[in-house]
C-alpha cells in the first residue's frame, strides 16, 4: 500500500465487511512438490514501465448451459457494475503501481474459451468503463460442458503470455456446477500453483433451492475443496441475484487490495466432511 493510506485501508476494509450476504471462504495452502507448472516459458518482451502493475487478473465465467439467458445477463451487470465501482478504483489507486492489467474470459468445455475484453490496463475511471461497456456490448454465448480444468488451464496460460509484470497474479473463476471434462481439476489446480497463480472462486448457488443435485452437492464445499488455491485464496458464493453485484464487488475488490478475511469469517474445512473431488471428473 501506498504511505498516507491508512485512514482510506480502514474506511476500505469496513465497506467490505459490511456488506450482507452469505459468505463461505477457506485459505488454502497446496503441497505441489516435484510438479512442473502448466504450460511453457513466457514469451521475452522488453522492459517497459508501463506494463508494471499490481495485479494481473482473469475473469473466467461460467457460459454452461445450466446458465440461462437471465441468470448470464445478470452475471454480465453484476461484473460491469463491480467494475466500474467507486471500492473497485479506490482499492486499485491505493496499490503501490496504482493500476492493474485484467482480462475477461468466458468458458465452457474444453478448448471453449472466448475473450470477450482482451487484456487492458485499469488506472482510473475512464479505462474501468471502457473496459466495462466491452463486456456490457458483447453478445451472450451458451455452450453445453464444464471443464473447470481447462478454464484454469487457459486462464494460466493467458498470465504467462501476457507482457504485463504483476506483482500478483489472480484467476478468478466463477461457475454454477463442478468439473465434468477434461479430467481432474484438483491435478490442474494443484501444478498450475507451483508457478505462483492465486484461485478465487465465485460458486454461483442461485438455483440451489429448486435444483436438487445442486443443493445435494454443496457447490461452495467444491470450489472450497477442489478448485482455489494459493495464499489467502477464498471462495464467496453467490445464492441469490439480488447478491450477485454485491458479492462480486467485494471478491474483486479484496483481490486488488490483496486483503483476506478476519479468522471469524472463515469456514474451516476441518468441521465438515471433505469433498470427494473426482465424483464428476
Amino acid at each position: 500500500m501506498r504511505l498516507g493510506t491508512t485512514r482510506a485501508v480502514k474506511t476500505l476494509c469496513t465497506t467490505l465487511f459490511g456488506l450482507s450476504f452469505g459468505l463461505s471462504i477457506q485459505a488454502s495452502v497446496v503441497q505441489a512438490a516435484n510438479i512442473n507448472p502448466i504450460g511453457a516459458a513466457a514469451p521475452a518482451f522488453s522492459y517497459d514501465p508501463a506494463n508494471e502493475v499490481d495485479v494481473e487478473l482473469v475473469l473466467a465465467v461460467d457460459i454452461s448451459q445450466s446458465m440461462d439467458t437471465e441468470e448470464q445477463e445478470v452475471q454480465r451487470a453484476g461484473y460491469v457494475s463491480a467494475l466500474t465501482s467507486k471500492e473497485f478504483l479506490e482499492a486499485i489507486e491505493m496499490g503501490p503501481i496504482g493500476r492493474i492489467a485484467v482480462t475477461y474470459m468466458e468458458w465452457g468445455g474444453v478448448e471453449e474459451h472466448f475473450i470477450v475484453a482482451d487484456w487492458t490496463v485499469i488506472e482510473d475511471k475512464r479505462s474501468a468503463e471502457s473496459f466495462a461497456s466491452i463486456i456490457a456490448e458483447a453478445p451472450l454465448r451458451q455452450v453445453q460442458r464444464t471443464s473447470i480444468s481447462s478454464a484454469l488451464k487457459k486462464s494460466v496460460s493467458m498470465v504467462q503470455d501476457n507482457q504485463y509484470m504483476g506483482l500478483r497474479q489472480v484467476i478468478d473463476i466463477s461457475g454454477d456446477g463442478p468439473n465434468n471434462q477434461g479430467g481432474s481439476v484438483t491435478e490442474v489446480r494443484d501444478n498450475l500453483l507451483t508457478s505462483g497463480i492465486v484461485i478465487n472462486g465465485l460458486p454461483l448457488m442461485m438455483k440451489a433451492k429448486t435444483n436438487t443435485w445442486q443443493a445435494m452437492l454443496n457447490l461452495d464445499h467444491y470450489y472450497e475443496d477442489c478448485v482455489i488455491g494459493g495464499p489467502g485464496s477464498f471462495a464467496i458464493p453467490v445464492r441469490s441475484k439480488e447478491g450477485f453485484a454485491d458479492a462480486i464487488r467485494m471478491k474483486l475488490v479484496m483481490e486488488i487490495a490483496g486483503l483476506t478475511f478476519p479468522q471469524s469469517h472463515i469456514h474451516k474445512v476441518k468441521m465438515r466432511e471433505p469433498i470427494r473431488c473426482n465424483m464428476f471428473d
